[in-house]
């Protein structure tokens, strides 16, 4: 069951937002591929509601980059390209790190808390492996980072990583390639989380700035020679 047929009824929660919640879902999972058009009137039909929430909705995804209006034509999902792919990881690379260095900066117990969040989410991923859950290993991958995200306690970065995750996950789904080596998953993962435990900030950026770089896809938008994204250099960071 594909695009418009796999939403569900809403019931008495005719908001923007749950049908925006849907409509990105489908997006993520492939019920809607790249190119697609999203007719308002047969997304309204399929959930019993008018068309002014649909018409919201669209208007919020369209805003996350997630969706494409054009003029006279109607909004369609959004296609990525190798280029956006890098601007995705290059820009989860600036908030992870932004993120991950106030945590370095809180006192040490509460920066072992977070990292027994993150180990058993770790956990997770081993089982997605096994089973060869690609999907699921995705989904859980972005709870890992989330997760960090998140624990930085800075709403704004939260806010602004809530659309790249949602972005990742479609780019992981399109781009195999952007996905680390199922050899690293576990190790890559672990590593952040204990860097994160000892505060080491200069580790941690290399890890994370190595984790995030796109091992099939020469794609990025900066000088790759040696230099990280916001000022620090890789062979500094490694001594």
């Amino acid at each position: 069951m594909n695009g418009v047929q796999a939403l569900s009824a809403i019931n008495n929660r005719p908001t923007a937002v749950v049908i925006a919640d849907q409509l990105r879902e489908g997006i993520i999972n492939g019920s809607f591929s790249p190119g697609d058009q999203i007719n308002e009137a047969q997304v309204a039909g399929q959930l019993n509601v008018s068309r002014g929430p649909v018409r919201e909705a669209l208007h919020r995804l369209v805003q996350e980059g997630l969706l494409l209006s054009r003029p006279n034509r109607g909004v369609f999902v959004q296609e990525l390209t190798v280029r956006d792919v890098a601007e995705v990881f290059e820009a989860r690379e600036v908030i992870e790190c932004a993120a991950a260095e106030i945590i370095t900066k809180k006192p040490a117990e509460q920066r072992a808390q977070i990292a027994e969040q993150l180990l058993p989410i770790v956990d997770r991923m081993h089982g997605a492996l096994i089973d060869g859950d690609w999907t699921q290993l995705g989904r859980v991958d972005m709870e890992f980072h989330t997760t960090i995200v998140a624990n930085a306690d800075n709403t704004r970065l939260a806010r602004a990583y809530a659309t790249l995750a949602t972005e990742a996950l479609i780019c992981l789904a399109h781009f195999p390639g952007a996905y680390p080596k199922p050899e690293r998953v576990i190790v890559g993962h672990t590593e952040i989380a204990e860097l994160l435990r000892e505060g080491e900030m200069e580790a941690l950026h290399l890890a994370l700035h190595r984790h995030l770089s796109l091992s099939e896809y020469e794609i990025h938008t900066h000088d790759d020679e040696g230099a990280l994204r916001h000022g620090r250099n890789e062979e500094d960071a490694a001594l």
